[in-house]
């Protein structure tokens, strides 16, 4: 069997993953692109009796996307931050195409957040927004700015303020292996453990609403499907069958998963409804078939196959039925998912020993690799579709990466002392 051919059976063999990580995430972009516009996001007036920068995380949440060049401050000539203090010169001067301002203040909620997007060259007031947040809320709420500030400039939703799940392990106190999944923002602050457990835990999976994850934990010696509320850590196992219970994927209504099943002997997906816990086998051959992943309609199931001899994405209608095969470019193509417009795949895409993550367009079948590999695997798509998350390894070292949909900007989010995987990006 090829040596990635499918999670579920990956996991159940290997002794994987080497050191852990608790720490906060760090990004490096690693390739961006040339054309990425100037922008200088000044410090919002009285933000340093605050705990959080937030003109800074906005700056560095535009920064990282890969289509804007942050100022640094150390290059400005004046911090207005009411619209009468900003002299347009100045920052034509400086080369900025856009310039963000704004000010807290006390407000209903803790604290009121008035900020303003100006176009340099032609001296105009873009945007003006007042947000309200509490105290605990600001950093997210510095997101949500982002978010706004990004979809004004570039007419797509940011995904700055969603939330990144993810597997680490480490070797515990008493030399034994400790896993966790762990769920952070998407530029990998403030991460909080979802669960522990001293057997391995894997396939975290975002529910539609963000409210609960699905995984795969192996505590009682055999895989057992978990789905935890985020809010209350309540779970709920809902499949421990024998055999294989694993990779599983949340249908757009939240009603139901599409998981990987050995019960009967080869593994196979199924739809499982969470209400009453029917299953309907929709893949039904003798070859392995597993990583099942829904379209954003709901209509369709995409997952790997081995049944024409090597492992290749079929689609097949979620309620079940005859399963035609999506790809034909290369020897190796698994861990598909639907783009979130359902026009693309990203998969691993693999062949002589390197595993890179592509994209296809649906429509044309033509098929993009957007990374080098060797060793790329398990795509996850923002919630917007601009980026692609990736876990990927060198040595022993496991890390995260995100590549754009073009392919034109890379991050690497790494820690210096932990092995992460498995990442899984949040709904918004």
């Amino acid at each position: 069997m090829n040596r990635r051919i499918f999670a579920v059976v990956w996991l159940l063999l290997a002794g994987l993953y080497s050191t852990l990580a608790q720490a906060e995430l760090m990004i490096e972009i690693t390739k961006g692109v040339e054309r990425a516009s100037p922008i200088a996001v000044v410090p919002f007036g009285s933000q340093s009796q605050l705990a959080v920068d937030m003109s800074g995380v906005i700056s560095d949440d535009l920064g990282r996307s890969g289509r804007f060049k942050s100022l640094g401050r150390e290059a400005m000539l004046s911090t207005p931050s009411t619209p009468d203090q900003v002299r347009f010169p100045e920052w034509q001067v400086l080369k900025q195409d856009y310039l963000v301002i704004g000010q807290v203040r006390p407000g209903p909620e803790g604290y009121t957040v008035q900020f303003f997007v100006f176009d340099v060259l032609k001296g105009q007031q873009l945007m003006s927004y007042t947000v309200e947040s509490s105290a605990p809320d600001l950093r997210r709420t510095a997101h949500r700015i982002a978010d706004m500030i990004f979809q004004q400039l570039t007419g797509t939703p940011g995904a700055f303020a969603t939330r990144i799940a993810y597997v680490t392990s480490y070797m515990g106190d008493n030399g034994k292996r400790q896993y966790r999944i762990q769920v952070a923002d998407a530029d990998g602050y403030a991460p909080q453990t979802i669960v522990t457990s001293p057997e391995p835990l894997m396939s975290p999976a975002w529910s539609a609403d963000g409210k609960r994850l699905a995984y795969v934990s192996f505590e009682t010696k055999a895989s057992a499907i978990y789905v935890q509320e985020l809010a209350t850590g309540q779970r709920t196992m809902v499949s421990s069958l024998p055999g294989i219970n694993g990779a599983p994927a949340w249908s757009p209504d939240g009603r139901r998963l599409a998981v990987t099943l050995s019960k009967d002997g080869n593994p196979d997906v199924y739809v499982l409804d969470l209400a009453s816990r029917s299953l309907t086998n929709i893949s039904n051959s003798r070859a392995i078939d597993t990583e099942p992943s829904w379209s954003p309609d709901g209509g369709s199931i995409v997952f790997t196959s081995d049944r024409g001899g090597k492992p290749q994405l079929y689609i097949v209608s979620s309620s079940g039925g005859t399963a035609q095969r999506a790809t034909f470019e290369g020897e190796y193509n698994a861990r598909g998912a639907f783009s979130p417009d359902g026009r693309s795949l990203v998969m691993v895409h693999g062949g002589g020993g390197n595993f890179r993550i592509a994209v296809m367009d649906l429509k044309t079948r033509a098929l993009r690799v957007l990374t080098r590999g060797p060793l790329d695997e398990s795509p996850s798509f923002a919630a917007n579709g601009s980026m692609i998350m990736y876990a990927s390894k060198a040595g022993n070292e496991g890390y995260l990466s995100a590549v754009s949909f073009d392919g034109g900007v890379h991050q690497r989010l790494s820690s210096e002392t932990h092995d992460v995987r498995e990442p899984a990006w949040s709904p918004f």
